[in-house]
């Protein structure tokens, strides 16, 4: 699949409409915008695809309750709008998730219950279940183990979760299948420019190191935290558009919160709101507000972000979890649009914001995964105005995404995978081997490891073990256990000798340092 996307780099006629360059959320809601209305669509990752922040989010689709707090009533129904719409387009990764606010002083259930109630509106048609005042003792039922001293109510609500790295591979086979090409590994180190317009790109594989100059008649940079870099190859002396933000989750074994609901804290010492949630029967607990000078791949988490996410979860449950509980834990880099009036990021925008420069770079910053179809359509717009190409109306609000499936019944184990759960039934049924679990303390067969890399262009065990399965996120220990095993099966899928098996396996296990607490 891979190389024959890059196949078609080597003819020097080819012209795209529109070249994406990012891979994360921004840039893949941007392909399945372009090639869905019929523009020739090329997307080039640096790295995996959503290899940064897009695959280290806190897993929410939601409206956003800190910006309600904040008063951006706009933004507020823009994602409950979206939230609605995707539940709608990928039901297969998208799930209702019930949370629940406990309420510890007298004023705080008249106070959120009216909040709730406000956020309930805002959805209009496209809202869930309704939020609702719960007792005492209800709360308590639903969230055995939150904290009972003190607890006088709790307050309800429902927002959607999510798989984001799941759904950044969906999204990337969903632009595929429309026709669009799609490339991970392949960075862009140049902009090309005619009569000081920007006509294109230059590429370097980072397998091969091959180098492809590409044809377009505009490009958009979608690259998240980096759009500064990539407008400086345009802009030598532009100020930089991001102000970064390094936010940290953990992840405990279940039985910190039994239940099905999560824990919504609408106000912590640092100004944000935390969540633990549960997730893929582990809890996630998150996440912190750091401000950081400068961006990075590889960004690493804090000891005292680490300390401050116990803290919190201690005080909010009876069980108090220690750094030996953690089972995994993991950095993002928030890609928060600059404000010359604040120093606090978390009253920073998190609404996205498109530029377009003299020479016609146009970039799109800032957004969430909530609103990653309506920043694709807005980006698209600006993008076909500098290419001068014929106006089309955007189709992703009613398209179903690549898998889709309503109903999950039957699909188990495979359920992610919507309606191709059948086809790894079908290769676990042929080589009952495939049916084996990677790990016994992961819920991932050895079949997933050879679709992710027939299928969603896996090129790495890393690829396979943080983000075609998330074995990396919910147990750092055992995914360096089975990273062995996982290389073995993708070496004899991919003609790679045991030479490749043994840095694949090194390189894993050098990276997944940064996801194990230290003692």
């Amino acid at each position: 699949m891979r190389d024959e996307f890059i196949s078609q780099l080597n003819d020097p006629s080819k012209v795209w409409d529109i070249v994406i360059i990012g891979g994360g959320a921004s840039g893949l809601g941007a392909a399945v915008e372009s090639i869905s209305r019929g523009y020739s669509t090329l997307l080039l990752e640096q790295l995996d695809f959503s290899q940064g922040t897009s695959s280290r989010s806190t897993k929410l689709i939601h409206g956003g309750v800190r910006y309600l707090q904040q008063g951006n009533i706009s933004l507020v129904m823009e994602a409950l709008q979206e939230r609605g719409i995707l539940l709608n387009n990928a039901p297969h990764l998208v799930h209702h998730q019930s949370f629940i606010v406990p309420n510890y002083g007298w004023w705080e259930g008249p106070f959120y219950g009216v909040g709730m109630k406000l956020y309930d509106m805002l959805a209009g048609k496209l809202g869930l279940e309704k939020s609702q005042m719960l007792s005492r003792e209800e709360t308590l039922k639903k969230i055995p183990t939150v904290e009972p001293e003190g607890l006088k109510r709790g307050v309800m609500y429902y927002d959607g979760q999510f798989d984001d790295a799941r759904l950044a591979v969906t999204l990337f086979k969903t632009a595929e299948n429309l026709g669009a090409s799609v490339l991970n590994y392949m960075k862009v180190i140049a902009l090309i420019k005619h009569e000081k317009m920007i006509c294109g790109v230059v590429a370097k594989d980072q397998e091969t190191g091959m180098d492809y100059e590409i044809k377009a008649k505009a490009v958009i940079n979608a690259t998240g935290v980096f759009v500064d870099s990539i407008i400086k190859m345009d802009l030598k002396d532009a100020e930089s558009m991001i102000a970064p933000s390094q936010g940290v989750h953990i992840v405990l074994d279940k039985s910190f919160l039994p239940g099905d609901s999560a824990i919504m804290v609408p106000h912590t010492d640092d100004g944000r709101v935390l969540f633990a949630v549960p997730w893929h029967d582990r809890v996630i607990v998150g996440t912190t507000d750091t401000m950081i000078d400068a961006v990075t791949t590889e960004p690493v988490p804090l000891p005292e972000e680490i300390e401050f996410l116990l803290y919190h979860a201690a005080k909010y449950l009876t069980k108090n979890p220690e750094k030996k509980d953690i089972l995994s834990m993991f950095a993002g880099i928030r890609p928060l649009i600059r404000s010359d009036t604040t120093h606090e990021t978390s009253s920073l925008s998190r609404d996205h914001h498109i530029t377009i420069t003299p020479s016609g770079l146009v970039t799109i910053a800032g957004g969430k995964w909530t609103t990653y179809r309506k920043m694709g359509e807005d980006v698209v717009d600006k993008a076909l105005i500098v290419a001068g190409l014929d106006l089309r109306p955007s189709r992703t609000r009613w398209l179903n995404l690549y898998g889709w499936s309503a109903n999950d019944k039957g699909n188990e184990p495979f359920q992610i995978y919507g309606n191709h759960a059948t086809d790894l039934k079908r290769m676990t049924r042929l080589q009952p081997e495939l049916d084996e679990a990677i790990h016994p303390n992961l819920p991932y067969k050895k079949a997933e490891v050879l679709w992710g890399v027939r299928h969603e262009m896996a090129r790495t065990v890393r690829d396979i073990l943080e983000r075609r399965t998330r074995s990396l996120i919910l147990d750092a220990k055992a995914s360096i256990t089975c990273a062995p095993e996982v290389a073995s099966i993708m070496a004899n899928e991919l003609g790679k000798d045991k030479t490749w098996e043994k840095k694949q396996v090194d390189e894993f296990v050098k990276d997944a340092g940064n996801y194990l607490m230290k003692e």
